[in-house]
């Protein structure tokens, strides 16, 4: 009979350091392995996709709703997200990013942008004035390293 293994010793000697994290070499289970529930139901339906999708459109053309459903989501799935139209100012310099800003708010206060659209254009906007400025940056370090 052998002895019952010690509780905070791991399956392998060495697997946790003291403070009881993970020890490097122990990466668990590798990239891109599947569980064997997975691996069995792929095995079963492996070849006949053809044959369950026919079976599908048949259902939904016979009026059975959810293989209705299903096939419209993967003819036309649904839109994450949809282009906005409204007017934003040119952005030259970072300095301009003010202006657009208060356009995006305008937008929004006049219900032609939701919140969350004002949002995502609002970063999109920031993420501009940051590339603009680092652009200004560089130019002006580029001048004054020319001057020395």
């Amino acid at each position: 009979m052998r002895a019952p293994a010690d509780r905070n010793s791991g399956a392998k000697s060495g697997a946790r350091n003291p403070d009881g994290t993970f020890a490097p070499g122990n990466p668990g289970k590798p990239r891109g392995s599947r569980h064997r529930a997975t691996q069995a139901t792929l095995a079963l339906l492996d070849g006949e996709a053809e044959a369950l999708t026919r079976k599908a459109v048949e259902m939904a053309l016979a009026g059975d709703s959810a293989a209705l459903r299903v096939c419209l989501e993967r003819i036309a799935p649904p839109r994450k997200d949809a282009p906005v139209e409204f007017a934003l100012p040119v952005m030259a310099s970072a300095q301009d990013a003010t202006t657009a800003a208060a356009a995006i708010l305008t937008a929004v206060a006049n219900a032609e942008l939701t919140p969350a659209e004002g949002s995502h254009v609002m970063a999109l906007v920031d993420a501009y004035r940051r590339t603009l400025e680092a652009t200004e940056l560089e130019t002006r370090i580029i001048a004054l390293e020319q001057r020395k």
